[in-house]
């Protein structure tokens, strides 16, 4: 079990972390980190997976060289040397930022023994990340789940004269990213419950397998992984560092106590969103070569009856169109929709749902974009591979969402179930019994997207996670044969808010704004009230997808080690010029607004001089709208951190390179240039042949 609280004593010399124990029998381990050296001792013992010993003996036949494991001194106890003490309740890892450089440390000469450590990896500009405060969700199976409320960065480096004025500024740039994003409230985690695997999943694993929880953890899931990878590397033969190293998981996490005709139960949500390709809603599009697609979530939904301890889940998933595409961010509403024409589409669409069958097992992928428009070329190339791939396994349904539920009709969903009514009852769910034994296997998962895997996919999934809850109620006998969740007032009103909850921050993680469409979620229909909430958070999202999200994007890059600090190399946030027009023509805006404020106040000389004037301030702001549209990659906030994110910038001005598999680009401006690519939608590319 990972520790779920530490003292950590902070001195000049170390930061010495101790376990808290109710038992003061229990042996107390120490995890200390150097902060000259870097250097990582658990109980007084030097971890020697980054450390080597290079003992050098004089003797008289000459010298003598041979590699040696150095144990340090124990560490020391705290006192009154130590500058502050904390109480922290966990440690998300460890981050490099600026400043990195090789070290060699002489620790000890002595006459005829020279021992030196060499240490494999960086100490100036590492940071401690650590857990502050934390938040009690509930408990499942009797173990308590935690949401991540307050953290601290920590750098281990005492001094920064060694860094540059630059340096200094980036690492401050650095630091607030990983706060902004590590202050969202999206992370949760659990010192002795697996979050990252599903019920299903656990008892697949067993109680046989009793390695540590990071050791079983999904990777997919394991958030900070990066972060704790010097802790992990330190656990070789005797070195454990396992109590010490806490999986975090990003997504949502929702615990109910319920009771239904007097029978008490857990009622809980669980989201999971996949590390790989994580990111915000316009930086991260699609697929990559390895398979793994944009904005992917996996969503449990589990009953646990207290009586018995019986346990139901039923799990979906949802996961952006697994094709090669993109929108870049260029002021407009809507940006212009790229299909590449990769070479690998169709290998990586493979590698995508095989590793999805082996997962999950069949595929009921489930389609939501429009049949018609912008989207259209989406929903024919998702299509097209689905066909060529030709797997039985995978059952396809394009479901236009828009058509079939416009005018608020959203009880036409029912159409959709209808259509994959046969294959949801071979699918089933997991049920295991008060030991934990499995009596039914889920077979299936329906996979579910739309353009962002956001409104209409949560819409769909709440319909299905009904469905199921009325199955799984029933076998457990809490509901009567007959009997319906829609029908049982207050439990319905709770389901219905926990699935719009589930919505809002899935939404908020990918695009900065709660979901649109959740009064449908959380009332059953369409109001106007959620139509007008709706029209705010699409301003929002315009807004934030702009002029905030590369640095939302830049936060994931850097957390997640997709970035990784060279101190050595040029500063990201080196400030380049820019066109003179990003400064003057949003002045020039804020000018005429002022100036038609103005007007309006200022008492008139006449009502013809009064249309004039406001007249001429609009056509002001007009041209100059026009003209940040015109360049509006200029205007727009594009990460510095990510290399790909550059290119699709130049593809953007027109200035087109080949692609790089390091970035995942294709060769666009090729097929552009040849005819093979021509703009059929809103700026959206498809192989002319198939026009």
């Amino acid at each position: 079990m990972v520790y779920d609280s530490l003292n950590l004593y902070i001195s000049g010399e170390c930061f010495t972390f101790e376990p808290l124990y109710a038992d003061p029998g229990v042996r107390r381990e120490t995890l200390v980190v150097d902060r000259d050296t870097g250097m990582i001792r658990l109980n007084g013992v030097y971890c020697c997976s980054l450390y080597r010993v290079q003992v050098t003996s004089e003797s008289s036949s000459g010298l003598t060289s041979q590699t040696a494991q150095f144990n340090g001194s124990a560490p020391p106890a705290p006192t009154l040397r130590q500058e502050e003490v904390i109480t922290i309740y966990g440690l998300i890892g460890i981050i490099k930022l600026n400043s990195g450089e090789e070290m060699r440390v002489r620790l000890c000469r002595f006459s005829r023994v020279k021992a030196d450590i060499y240490r494999n990896s960086m100490t100036k500009g590492d940071h401690l990340v650590l857990i502050t405060d934390r938040d009690k969700i509930g408990k499942i199976n009797g173990k308590e789940i935690f949401k991540l409320t307050r953290h601290k960065i920590i750098p281990v480096q005492r001094s920064r004269l060694h860094l540059s004025d630059q340096q200094i500024k980036d690492d401050e740039t650095y630091v607030t990213l990983l706060s902004q994003l590590l202050g969202s409230g999206f992370f949760y985690f659990s010192y002795d419950y697996d979050l990252t695997h599903t019920l299903q999943r656990q008892a697949e694993i067993g109680e046989v397998d009793k390695r540590p929880i990071w050791q079983r953890a999904d990777e997919r899931f394991f958030w900070n992984r990066h972060m704790q990878k010097r802790l992990i590397d330190h656990c070789v033969g005797d070195v454990n560092l396992s109590n010490f190293i806490l999986p975090i998981i990003c997504g949502f996490v929702e615990i109910n106590h319920c009771t239904l005709n007097g029978k008490s139960f857990i009622f809980a949500l669980i989201s999971r969103r996949s590390q790989y390709r994580a990111g915000t809603r316009y930086h991260s599009r699609g697929i990559d070569e390895k398979g793994n697609v944009s904005n992917f979530v996996e969503t449990e939904q589990l009953v646990i009856l207290e009586s018995t301890g019986q346990k139901a889940s039923y799990v979906q998933t949802r996961g952006s169109i697994p094709l090669f595409w993109k929108q870049v961010v260029n002021a407009k509403y809507q940006p212009k929709l790229v299909v590449e024409p990769h070479p690998k589409t169709a290998e990586s669409f493979r590698k995508h749902f095989t590793e999805q069958i082996q997962r999950y097992g069949d595929q009921i992928v489930v389609n939501l974009v429009n049949t018609h428009g912008y989207e259209l070329p989406m929903g024919q190339e998702f299509a097209r591979q689905i066909k060529s791939m030709n797997d039985p396994r995978v059952r396809y349904v394009h479901f236009d969402f828009h058509r079939e539920c416009k005018r608020m009709r959203w009880d036409r969903i029912s159409l959709l179930i209808d259509q994959i009514q046969p294959q949801l009852e071979t699918q089933g769910y997991c049920l295991l019994d008060g030991a934990s034994k499995v009596v039914r296997q889920q077979t299936s998962v329906v996979r579910t997207n739309c353009m962002d895997c956001l409104d209409r996919t949560n819409v769909v999934q709440s319909v299905l996670a009904r469905r199921a809850l009325n199955l799984q109620l029933r076998e457990l006998n809490v509901l009567g044969p007959n009997e319906r969740v829609e029908d049982t007032g207050d439990f319905e009103k709770l389901f219905k808010h926990v699935w719009a909850d589930n919505a809002d921050e899935i939404s908020r993680q990918y695009s900065g704004t709660g979901a649109l469409k959740t009064d449908f979620t959380r009332t059953g229909k369409r109001t106007k009230a959620g139509a007008l909430q709706d029209l705010s958070n699409s301003l929002m999202r315009y807004f934030k997808n702009n002029y905030l999200d590369g640095g939302r994007q830049d936060a994931f890059d850097l957390f997640l080690g997709l970035y990784q600090v060279d101190p050595t190399g040029k500063s990201p946030y080196m400030a380049a010029q820019r066109p003179l027009r990003v400064i003057l023509l949003p002045l020039v805006v804020i000018f005429s607004i002022f100036m038609i404020l103005l007007t309006l106040l200022v008492p008139p000389e006449s009502t013809f001089y009064t249309l004039v004037s406001i007249s001429v301030w609009l056509g002001v702001i007009f041209i100059a709208h026009r003209t940040i549209l015109r360049y509006g990659t200029d205007f727009v906030d594009l990460p510095r951190l990510n290399r790909s994110v550059g290119l699709d910038y130049r593809l953007a001005k027109g200035i087109v390179e080949p692609y790089s598999t390091d970035v995942q680009m294709s060769e666009l401006g090729n097929f552009v240039a040849s005819g093979q690519a021509t703009v059929v939608a809103e700026g959206s590319f498809v192989n002319s042949k198939d026009e």
